[in-house]
């Protein structure tokens, strides 16, 4: 089994900075794509960032120049760094990762999502 477990949410002032962090534990052998996602009450869940085992990264054109995406493969970690943050971003965020287990089975694991509200 494979655990994603996100930190980093909070309340923050419109201009103002957050870091998100994933961590996953478990029975890894490899872990290829890692996204962060975020659902805005009555929305339907959007991909805000992604990126690949080999480095690539892709954002959504809504936090393009705002938001910079990152893993640390020895941790096991992607992260999320937010900045100029807007009101408009208020949402869960979640984080998934493309794992191959040890036992070489692959699968889509989900994080538990961290609350991130931009407030004055």
């Amino acid at each position: 089994q494979v655990q994603l477990v996100e930190s980093g949410g909070g309340l923050v002032q419109p201009g103002g900075s957050l870091r998100l962090s994933c961590a996953a534990s478990g029975s890894i052998f490899e872990i290829y794509d890692m996204d962060w996602y975020r659902q805005a009450p009555g929305k339907q869940r959007d991909l805000v960032a992604s990126t690949s085992s080999g480095g690539s990264t892709n954002y959504a054109d809504s936090v393009k120049g705002r938001f910079t995406i990152s893993r640390d493969d020895a941790k096991n970690t992607v992260y999320l760094q937010m900045n100029s943050l807007k009101p408009e971003d208020t949402a869960v965020y979640t984080c998934n990762a493309d794992v191959l287990s040890l036992n070489r089975y692959r699968k889509t694991y989900w994080g538990q999502g961290t609350q991130v509200t931009v407030s004055s």
